[in-house]
C-alpha cells in the first residue's frame, strides 16, 4: 500500500517579542493602527500540514508521496524530506512563487500576531492524482490546502476508487457545503477536532451525530482530553492521550496524530491501537519546538508504546525504511 499525502507545504518563521502587544497599542486609534515589534529572535522552521504529516510517517518507517506545489526556495526543504524517506516527486516547483510561510509573532504573554502568504500552495489544484496510477490498493490523506484542491483530490479518488481520509481541519471555514459533501462522498476516514465537527454540521445543515456516521470511520480529536474514534457511527474507541515529559509545542501534535492514524489504517490495525499509535506520535512532537523537530528509532517508539499504554506494540509493525531504524 502506498501513502499518498496531500496539502500545504510551508515554512514557519517563528519570532519572539520580550514584551506585551497591549503596551503598544492604543485602541482607541486602532482605526489607523501602524505599529512595530522589535524582536529578540527568528526562526525558520520547515512545516506545513502535508510536509509535517509525510515527515512523521517517514519516522514511523513509510516512504510516503508527497502530491503538491512548492515555490523556487524549497530546494533545501526538499533535501531534508528526501533524506529522512519521502518521496518528494510529486511536488512540483512554481519557478515565480515562494514556499508558503507562516510569520508568527508571539509576546511574553504568548498572544500572537499572525501573517499568512499561501505563494505556492495556491497552485496545489492544478495537481494530479490521476497519473499516479493509485488503486483500491492504496491510502491518500486529503489535508488542509486551497479549497479547490481538496475537491480536487476528493473527486479523482473517488473516480479511481482510492480510498482516502478526509481532513480539512484548518481550512474547514473556507469551505462551502459542498465541498463538505464532495469529501464526505467517497471518505473512508474522516478527521477533525471537535470545534471543526461543529462547524461542518453547520456548514451542511445537520446534527453532528448524522456528521460522524456520514463515513465509514471517523476520529474526533479533543487536546488534552484525548479522541474519540466511531465506526459506523458508533463509539468504538476513546484513546487517551500518551504522557509528554514537557510540552513544548503543541503546533504540529495534530498532524502527527493523523500520520499516526494513517500508518495504522494502513496496516489494518485494530482501533484501539491505531489510536494509541496516533497518540503516541502526537506527543513527541510536543516536545520538542518546532513541527519536524522531534525524532526517535522503532525501539524507543515501541518501549515508550509499552510504557504509556501498558501493551506490546510488536516491533514488525514498523518496518525499516523511512527514519526508523
Amino acid at each position: 500500500m502506498r501513502i499518498v499525502v496531500t496539502g500545504s507545504l510551508a515554512f514557519d518563521y517563528i519570532m519572539d517579542f520580550p514584551g506585551y502587544f497591549k503596551d503598544h497599542m492604543l485602541m482607541e486609534k486602532a482605526h489607523m493602527l501602524s505599529v512595530s515589534f522589535l524582536v529578540d529572535s527568528m526562526r525558520k522552521m520547515r512545516g506545513g500540514v502535508a510536509g509535517n504529516i509525510a515527515y512523521n510517517l517517514a519516522l514511523l518507517g513509510e516512504r510516503p508521496l508527497l502530491v503538491g506545489a512548492a515555490g523556487h526556495d524549497f530546494g533545501e526543504y526538499r533535501a531534508w524530506l528526501e533524506a529522512q524517506g519521502v518521496d518528494t516527486s510529486g511536488v512540483v516547483v512554481i519557478p515565480h512563487e515562494f514556499t508558503s510561510s507562516c510569520f508568527i509573532n508571539t509576546d511574553m504573554a504568548n498572544n500572537q500576531i499572525v501573517a499568512f502568504y499561501a505563494g505556492a500552495m495556491g497552485h496545489d489544484h492544478t495537481r494530479s492524482l490521476a497519473e499516479r496510477g493509485l488503486g483500491d490498493d492504496d491510502l491518500v490523506l486529503i489535508s488542509p490546502t486551497s479549497p479547490e484542491a481538496i475537491e480536487r483530490f476528493a473527486v479523482e479518488c473517488q473516480q479511481h476508487g482510492v480510498p482516502y481520509i478526509f481532513d480539512p481541519g484548518k481550512q474547514t471555514p473556507r469551505l462551502e457545503a459542498e465541498h463538505i459533501r464532495t469529501g464526505l462522498r467517497g471518505a473512508r476516514v474522516l478527521v477533525g477536532n471537535d470545534y471543526e465537527f461543529g462547524m461542518m454540521a453547520r456548514k451542511l445543515g445537520i446534527p453532528e451525530a448524522e456528521l460522524i456516521a456520514a463515513v465509514p470511520l471517523t476520529v474526533v480529536t479533543r487536546g488534552a482530553e484525548g479522541s474519540l474514534i466511531y465506526t459506523e457511527g458508533r463509539l468504538a474507541a476513546e484513546i487517551p492521550i500518551a504522557p509528554v515529559s514537557e510540552v513544548k509545542d503543541p503546533t504540529g501534535a495534530g498532524d502527527a496524530y493523523l500520520a499516526g492514524l494513517a500508518f495504522g489504517i494502513a496496516r489494518d490495525l485494530p482501533v484501539e491501537v491505531t489510536g494509541r499509535v496516533a497518540a503516541l506520535a502526537a506527543a513527541y512532537a510536543i516536545e520538542q519546538r518546532g513541527c519536524q523537530e522531534h525524532r526517535y528509532t522503532r525501539q524507543e517508539f515501541a518501549a515508550r508504546y509499552h510504557a504509556a499504554f501498558g501493551a506490546e506494540l510488536p516491533l514488525e509493525l514498523l518496518t525499516t525504511s523511512g527514519a526508523v531504524r
